[in-house]
């Protein structure tokens, strides 16, 4: 089998393990009389007694296979598993024995990377699970969560679990599609349908065929070409503008959207039956706030995306600062301040003074109507987060004012001007 594969007692013990799983976890010993727990996560107790979910107990009390997501440690480093467990009886009924199998899920890892899904957050890993589980399946998937939370990766994770990886990923961006190009757009047209289709034009569900339609910020969907979108998701068939022959399109659908559904649902502005057909399996991405533990995972990976060819590493006061701040912009506002911070920064390092400087700038910027009540909120804050930096500084360094001008990367007005507001809050 290609996927590792162990037999266990009641004990945790490994009594059997296949090729693939030596190879992956243990290449150089012997895994046989050891204790499952010890060879996949390097720790001393059983899964559930640190912190994660052990599929073994599982079983134990429900006795019937069970599913889980863990972080393994492997030689080539940590890597997200899918495992299924069932329990194996004897002649009496009595569980004896243990069979583990074990995929990878390459979508998403819990180390820094250059590309993909990065988090090990217990809200991050609750919505992995989930991706992992609809993945191989055909449902369709609907991503809900605020803007900035990284949807079209979740949908990019949905897609490479599939069975439908090899085949193209089709990215629909329904707000940015003026409602009399919607049509055209999704399901093609042929030539003279309307003023300006000069020749035949292939659709996007077209396009998608075999593969994945992600239809971002669906409910910016015009209601009327939600029937429309209906009727090729329950038949598989379209036509192109100005065509009366159906054509067929076979797509996996993941859709997405930061709107409340079922309130449209409930205001007349989005179809009931859209709804339940876009959300067989719903799946929420968290908010930044509620991945505290991801953002220096999230940080270094980014960092490493922005500044390529630069090794900028953030200081001790630099990630407090990032930890403090509430991010309204999720994960898009942390890559923006980080790129930020990295224009500013000369050296190798990013301290908090120029993380902070960073924040202003992007409060500085989005302080529209709407945001107003939260940038407030942020300025406060970023003040705070300034005043203690400097604090720290000030502690830290022993030469002249001029001196910690230059390394603060401020003027030595500026730096006179925070000091006396210090003093002032003092």
């Amino acid at each position: 089998m290609p996927e590792p594969h162990i037999l266990l007692d009641d004990q945790y013990r490994i009594v059997a393990a296949n090729l693939a799983y030596r190879q992956r976890f243990s290449p150089h010993n012997s895994v046989i009389g050891r204790h499952c727990y010890e060879v996949s996560h390097g720790i001393s107790v059983p899964c559930d007694q640190a912190g994660e979910s052990c599929p073994l107990a599982r079983a134990r009390t429900s006795g019937r296979r069970e599913r889980v997501l863990h972080l393994h440690h492997t030689p080539q480093g940590e890597a997200y598993v899918n495992i299924e467990l069932s329990p194996l009886r004897d002649a009496s009924g009595r569980q004896v024995y243990f069979a583990e199998k074990m995929e990878s899920l390459p979508v998403a890892r819990g180390v820094p990377a250059s590309e993909g899904l990065v988090g090990r957050s217990p809200s991050f890993q609750h919505m992995l699970g989930l991706v992992a589980r609809v993945g191989p399946s055909p449902a369709s998937v609907l991503l809900l969560g605020e803007s900035g939370t990284g949807k079209e990766l979740v949908a990019r994770a949905v897609h490479d679990a599939s069975v439908r990886a090899a085949k193209p990923l089709v990215v629909v961006d329904c707000a940015s599609l003026p409602d009399a190009l919607f049509e055209s757009e999704l399901f093609g047209h042929e030539k003279g349908a309307f003023t300006g289709a000069h020749g035949v034009k292939a659709g996007l569900v077209e396009s998608a065929s075999g593969g994945t339609l992600f239809l971002d910020e669906v409910g910016d969907i015009p209601l009327t070409m939600q029937v429309k979108l209906l009727r090729f998701l329950e038949s598989g068939t379209y036509r192109r503008v100005g065509s009366t022959d159906l054509r067929h399109s076979d797509v996996r659908l993941v859709s997405a959207t930061h709107r409340d559904l079922a309130a449209m649902v409930a205001d007349g502005r989005f179809r009931q039956d859209l709804f339940y057909r876009l959300s067989t399996f719903p799946i929420h991405l968290p908010p930044l706030r509620e991945r505290g533990a991801d953002i220096p995972l999230l940080a270094e990976s980014l960092l490493a995306r922005v500044a390529a060819g630069r090794k900028l590493v953030l200081g001790p006061g630099a990630q407090r600062v990032l930890a403090d701040y509430a991010f309204p912009g999720n994960v898009r506002e942390l890559r923006n301040v980080l790129e930020r911070a990295a224009l500013l920064s000369d050296g190798e390092k990013i301290d908090a003074l120029t993380i902070l400087a960073a924040l202003q700038v992007g409060a500085t910027a989005g302080g529209g109507s709407c945001c107003a009540p939260q940038a407030a909120i942020n300025g406060r804050k970023l003040r705070q987060l300034e005043d203690e930096a400097l604090r720290a500084a000030l502690q830290r360094h022993g030469g002249s004012r001029d001196d910690l001008a230059a390394d603060l990367g401020v003027s030595v007005r500026t730096l006179y001007r925070r000091l006396a507001r210090l003093d002032a809050v003092s």
